[in-house]
């Protein structure tokens, strides 16, 4: 009953909290004591901050693909962009914080087609935009706009492209395109995931053409206390918490 009050509380005391509470397909988690909404589509809203993040979105991975010699079809950066943009539509964000690897090689941004970049610049329209470096995209993007920072503390946590090894760290990260898998009465569901605990969350990837790594895999060791975590698993329509010790 006090936990249901807190919630009440919280909602009625911000408008963001409100807004974010009416909006189906969510799950909120709390981060250094700081609310967090998470988003089936991939995206996790900061309602306090009024600020949505996104985590590799890998732009121009298939033409970079491509110029290796394995052709893959060219939609990868407009599918990206496309679903980002139904999310900042969504969440009518005043801050979008891309956390790194927002660009698949350091000659990507140059790649990106006119409708790409007349797609970006839209979505940076009237709000404030950083960039997180990441190990794919060290240099920042020319001629895009938007602030680029190696990380940003943000005071509840820090925002950062690569997660730091440490249990004190209270941080909001990527890189690592978390996923999970459930075994339940002989069938397994295996799909991307917020990996969350109360001072950590490591975003899945949002790239088209990106993969993902499992959350029991040695990556991610030093990240978490073993399974002392929960992973918010993305359903098409539903975020489902799924508690650490019940992952395969």
């Amino acid at each position: 009953m006090a936990a249901a009050n807190r919630s009440a509380e919280l909602i009625l005391s911000s408008p963001h909290i409100a807004r974010s509470a009416g909006f189906e397909g969510t799950c909120i988690h709390g981060v250094n004591g700081e609310e967090v909404v998470t988003d089936a589509e991939g995206i996790a809203f900061v309602p306090n901050q009024d600020m949505l993040l996104v985590a590799d979105l890998h732009l121009e991975k298939g033409s970079s693909i491509a110029r290796r010699g394995q052709l893959l079809p060219p939609y990868d950066t407009l599918t990206t962009l496309r679903r980002l943009t139904a999310c900042v539509e969504k969440w009518q964000p005043a801050k979008v914080v891309a956390l790194g690897d927002s660009f698949h090689d350091d000659t990507a941004w140059q790649r990106l087609t006119p409708q790409a970049r007349d797609q970006i610049t839209g979505l940076m329209d009237g709000r404030e935009w950083i960039w997180i470096t990441g190990n794919h995209d060290p240099l920042p993007p020319i001629g895009l706009g938007g602030q680029v920072l190696d990380c940003l503390d943000l005071g509840p946590f820090t925002l950062r492209h690569e997660p730091m090894p440490g249990f004190g760290v209270c941080e909001i990260a990527g890189h690592l395109h978390p996923k999970a898998r459930l075994v339940r009465r002989g069938r397994h569901v295996r799909r991307s995931c917020f990996a969350a605990s109360r001072t950590r969350m490591i975003l899945p990837s949002f790239g088209a053409y990106t993969g993902g790594l499992n959350v029991l895999d040695v990556a991610y060791h030093g990240l978490f206390d073993g399974r002392s975590f929960h992973a918010l698993m993305r359903g098409d329509r539903q975020v489902y918490r799924i508690a650490g010790k019940d992952l395969s």
